[in-house]
């Protein structure tokens, strides 16, 4: 292989956890490795103990085997074999494409672009996306995201089903003799997750003043006549895709002015996806929901050392991460058709409670595409 690049661009990381990693190779790998992109070829290098695998399942153009890889670095390099680490094998690369200009990612590591840079190359972040076509979702992919998705639905049915069976105990929820607490639901959630094929991390249980905190996890007993949000973003052991869904519920007896507050953040999340359309600003979108937040009279302010109100994005896009591109927020862009994003908006008002609604849609030249299906009854007697 002595080809010739214009550009080489560099990744390196665990494909488990590294999102762009795993959408170059389409292979899950637990320890980091480096990737190789040059004009016309992709190539993945990896030890003796992935290299089968790797060779088999993944999309790399080429897979070598980095045990030889070292052995020719250090040669080329003139180094000992015990200095060959993954700084000296992109040095040995960059000289083997012959180029100059090597581009890498924002959270490229700092130890091997300094290597890089010492070693005189061109060196250029992509800060953002860097493989932007990721934005726009193949059917392949807007199948594995709905799978996700169901699994999403499976964790929320299991919490309801768990509400349903619960009974009220003065100021608690009580199940299988037992008070019931956000803990205690999250574990239930996750393990109907895992039962799709899927780990739930971070799932959101949280009840009452907590559910308007957006990102509160959730602690401690649930109560009864209190909004509990649940929201569950699952990824698949198959194909590291997520699904991303929330549901608001209620064990007891809603007052009133939950009954609007619920009622106007479906209203919110139905005007937005209305406004979903291939061509159409997400900020635009964005402000579908916020103008019947605001034509309901929910203002979005600040209240002593917090905020109330509509007090995050109507939404964001979804794929190998559980928050990529596009965004559906103010100053958003255009939506592009295959792009997968979440219609979440939700209001928070800690003297009522916190609601929040999500649903996954894939955009459409006419509109969008439904990733994910759920009832929306809330309110359990």
């Amino acid at each position: 292989m002595k080809s010739k690049s214009s550009t080489l661009r560099l990744l390196y990381g665990a494909s488990d956890a590294n999102a762009d990693m795993l959408y170059l190779s389409g292979v899950s790998v637990p320890d980091p490795f480096l990737a190789i992109v040059t004009d016309k070829q992709t190539y993945g290098v990896v030890s003796q103990l992935e290299y089968g695998r790797v060779a088999r399942q993944s999309r790399f153009d080429e897979v070598m085997l980095l045990e030889d890889i070292r052995k020719h670095a250090a040669k080329t390099l003139q180094l000992d074999l015990r200095d060959i680490g993954p700084g000296e094998l992109m040095v040995y690369f960059a000289q083997r494409f012959a180029v100059k200009k090597i581009k890498v990612p924002a959270d490229f590591p700092a130890v091997f672009y300094a290597k890089l840079y010492e070693a005189g190359y061109n060196l250029g972040i992509i800060e953002g996306a860097f493989f932007p076509q990721r934005a726009r979702k193949s059917d392949a992919e807007a199948r594995a995201i709905r799978r996700g998705n169901a699994a999403s639905a499976a964790g929320i049915r299991a919490a309801e089903a768990v509400l349903r069976a619960a009974r009220i105990d003065g100021k608690r929820l009580i199940y299988e003799g037992r008070v019931l607490t956000s803990e205690r639901l999250r574990t239930i959630i996750d393990q109907a997750c895992l039962a799709r094929g899927a780990t739930a991390a971070s799932t959101i249980v949280a009840g009452g003043r907590q559910a308007c905190d957006p990102h509160e996890v959730g602690h401690g007993p649930l109560r009864p006549n209190e909004l509990i949000i649940v929201d569950v973003f699952p990824r698949m052991h198959k194909t590291g895709y997520h699904g991303d869904m929330t549901r608001t519920f209620l064990k007891g007896r809603a007052s009133a002015a939950q009954r609007k507050l619920v009622a106007t953040v479906r209203a919110a999340q139905c005007a937005a996806l209305d406004a979903v359309k291939a061509g159409v600003k997400g900020s635009t979108v964005h402000a579908a929901a916020d103008k019947v937040f605001s034509d309901g009279g929910y203002r979005t302010e600040r209240r002593g050392n917090g905020f109330v109100g509509f007090i995050h994005s109507t939404g964001h896009g979804l794929g190998l991460e559980v928050h990529e591109s596009p965004r559906v927020s103010k100053g958003a862009g255009k939506l592009k058709a295959g792009n997968v994003v979440t219609i979440e908006p939700g209001l928070y008002y800690p003297d009522i409670g916190g609601c929040r609604i999500e649903d996954v849609v894939r955009v459409t030249k006419g509109g969008s595409e439904a990733l994910s299906s759920m009832h929306y009854r809330w309110e359990i007697r």
